[in-house]
Order: C-alpha cells, then structure tokens, then sequence
C-alpha cells in the first residue's frame, strides 16, 4: 500500500507541475509566433512583438502574489486542496487562450482578455510550484527526499518540451492554417491533461507534515506575516538561492535563441534542436542528481553545479562564437543539460528543509517567486540590454552569469545541510 501511495505521489507531482509549465512555455513560443499579429495589432511589427514579450514578462511580476496567495490556503487549509485549485485555475486559463476571438473579431478587447488570462496563469503557477514540491518532499522517506524532491523540478522542462512538440507538430500545417486554428489546438487540447492532473490528485490524502502540524495545533492564522516573522532570513537566503538556478537557465533557453540566430548567423531550426536535445539531457540527469544528493548532501551538489556556472561562462560564449553547429549543441548541452542540473534537482528539496512545516509553503514560494520574478523574468532583457550597450560584446553576458552565480553562493553560505535529518525535526 505504502509503495502505491508514494508512487501516486510522485506522478501527482510530476503530471501537475509539467502540466503548469507546459501552460506556461506555450504561451511564450506563441507570443512571438501569433499573438504579436493577431493580438497584439500595430503599424510597427516590432511593437507587436515588444506587447507580446511584454505580456509574456507580466506572468513573471504576478507569480510571487499568486505565491502568496495561494500559500497562504496551503499552509492554512492544505497542500492538497491548494493543488487543485492552482491546476483549475492555470489549465482554465490556457483553454479559454484557445477560444479566444483575435483583434480582427473584436478589436481592444482581444489584448485586454489575453493579459488578463495570461495573469491568472501567473496567479496559479505562483501557487503550483510550491505544493507540487511539498506534496513530494513531505511524503519523502528521509533518505530519499532529495529523490523525490527532484521529481517536480523535472515538471520545468518536461513542459518545455512538451510544448516546444506541441507547435512543432501544429507548423507543419499550411501558414494560413496554422494562424487560423492550428496554434489554437495545444491550447485547448490541454484540458485532456489538466483532467488527467486533477483525477491523480483528487486520490491523495494530506501530506504527512500538514498533518502533523494540524494535530499540534501549529498552524499559522497568518502564514505571510509569521514567515515574515520568524523566517524572513530563509525567505532571502531561497531568493538568492533561486537566483543562479533562473537566470542562467534562461540565457540558456530563451536568450540563445535570438544570439545565436541574428548575432551568429545560426539558423532557428539548428538553434531550437539544441536546447531540446540540453532539455531532454537535463530531464533525465535531474532525478540522478536528486538521488545523489540523498548520498552527499543538498549543499555540495548546489555549490559544485554554481562554481562550474562560474567556470563556464566564458567557454560558453567561446564555443558558440566557432561558427560550429556542433559546438553550439555542446555547448548548450554542457550549460543547460549538464551544469545546471544539480542546481535545480536540490534546489526545491534545499528550500523546504529551511522553513518550519507550518509556514514552509509560503516561506518556499516567496523565495522561489520573487528570485524568479527578479532573476528570471529579467534575464533575457539584461542580457539582450548588455549586448547593445557594448556594441555586441558578450563578455558583459558572461560576467553576468558569474555575477548571479556569486549572489547565489554568498545566500547559501549558512544553510546547514539536512539530508540524514527528518523533515520536521527543528528546521530553521
């Protein structure tokens, strides 16, 4: 019984999680595809896309209130309900995307409805990440927590993938079709998992650590105000933290994108089929290196995946500047599949053995929203920022990422690692 109930856990996770960002990464690929025409209408098509990136960017700004929110009812209510919700809200939103009339049909109100779904996705999203790690974490066995910790952070890029296949199916179609409907078809086609999502969910009981909590009488009335209270350093020690884990991940995956393609002349197709290949490499190295941290800690996986950040910064530029097709895979492959996995997979299991269980889900999604809003949101931006000011020079991109990578060792410096300790012995 045990076995089916952690097994059950786990994919409730996963399923969830990839889900939540599968909702999320779409609209991104979208936005620079079809929602900067049909959408987001002006003279200049250049507008068009800064609008569309704009309100891709917004998402980012909106996830630490959804975080608060929405932590706030699982530390109040618990993990489980929260879950539910965050995944009807964020799947809700992205299915409505699908059936959205365009600024043909119905003029200003066709933006104004996009932004406002787009928000509610960063609402829900604010609130998913943090549920999804605790459902896991917190049915953990000690000696496996950083295992089932790294389970939801694979959510990020099975997500990624999903959606960067979902479109590429859908571009095979003739232009005219794929602008008409069939961008419309992963939009709405989502439904299918969110019920999926909601029907694994809806079979699991509250996690052990709330449980414990209720029957103490230990939960907070105000969970925001008592973590601010009683853990306002752990919440700025996880968004530093989270800060090395963001930014250079999307430089990896996003930023490349458009350097590689207008500054180095690489095609767009040779440029995606890079960061799919780091992405899939990525997926399959996370539960490793979550499984390894069980053996040697959270600490000493985070920081050796954070000094080869420091270390690679500049080769990564060097190898993508060789003109090479292939040295452009391996380097994306190297930066995003390789070092920055043991960054991602401890991360999330890091963070909650911080924060005491009755404030944990608020203490671990302020930290993980607001680096991610700050860091990540942000990252693109001061990257493309950084190459105009210095007439296209990449060394100000390179130290950069050595520059997050240093905020992110100086926050982790205290964290005490806790990988042989039960989870609600004395944290924090």
């Amino acid at each position: 019984m045990e076995h089916k109930v952690t097994k059950r856990v786990l994919i409730a996770s996963l399923v969830g999680s990839s889900i939540e960002w599968f909702d999320y990464f779409l609209y991104g690929t979208v936005a620079a595809l079809v929602f900067n025409e049909l959408f987001f209408h002006a003279d200049d098509p250049a507008v068009g896309l800064l609008l569309a990136y704009a309100s891709f960017a917004l998402a980012f700004f909106i996830r630490p209130i959804g975080g608060i929110v929405f932590s706030h009812i699982g530390d109040r209510i618990g993990r489980k309900k929260t879950l539910v919700l965050t995944l009807s809200l964020m799947g809700g939103a992205t299915v409505l995307m699908g059936l959205l009339p365009t600024y043909a049909s119905i003029g200003t109100m066709a933006p104004v409805l996009l932004i406002l779904l787009r928000l509610i996705q960063g609402l829900g999203l604010g609130g998913e990440w943090g549920g999804a790690l605790l459902l896991a974490v917190e049915y953990a066995p000690k000696e496996k927590r950083g295992f089932f910790g790294s389970i939801p952070q694979m959510g990020v890029t099975i997500g990624m993938l999903l959606g960067t296949l979902a479109l590429s199916l859908m571009s095979l179609l003739p232009e005219d079709a794929f602008m008409t409907w069939g961008w419309r078809v992963p939009f709405i086609l989502s439904a299918f998992l969110v019920f999926f999502g909601l029907w694994i969910r809806k079979g699991i009981d509250e996690t052990p650590s709330f449980k414990a909590a209720q029957e103490k009488g230990e939960i907070a009335k105000l969970p925001f105000v008592e973590t601010m209270r009683t853990h306002w350093k752990e919440v700025l020690i996880a968004i530093g933290g989270k800060v090395v884990e963001t930014a250079p991940f999307y430089i990896f995956s996003t930023f490349i994108v458009s350097y590689a393609t207008a500054n180095l002349g690489f095609s767009r197709t040779v440029t995606l089929n890079a960061v799919t290949i780091a992405t899939v490499v990525t997926t399959l190295l996370i539960p490793v290196m979550g499984r390894f941290s069980d053996k040697v800690g959270r600490k000493p996986l985070y920081v050796g995946g954070t000094v080869l950040m420091i270390l690679y910064a500049f080769p990564y530029f060097w190898l993508l500047h060789q003109n090479s097709k292939v040295l452009l895979i391996v380097a994306t492959i190297v930066g995003l599949g390789i070092i920055w996995a043991p960054i991602t997979a401890v991360l999330g299991t890091m963070f909650s053995e911080i924060f005491k269980s009755n404030v944990r889900y608020t203490g671990i999604s302020l930290g993980y929203q607001i680096g991610a809003a700050v860091a990540g949101g942000t990252a693109p931006l001061v990257a493309t920022a950084l190459l105009n000011a210095y007439n296209n020079s990449y060394v100000p991109v390179a130290l950069y990422i050595i520059f997050t990578s240093l905020i992110s060792l100086i926050a982790i410096a205290t964290v005490r690692d806790r990988k042989n300790e039960d989870l609600d012995e004395e944290a924090g």
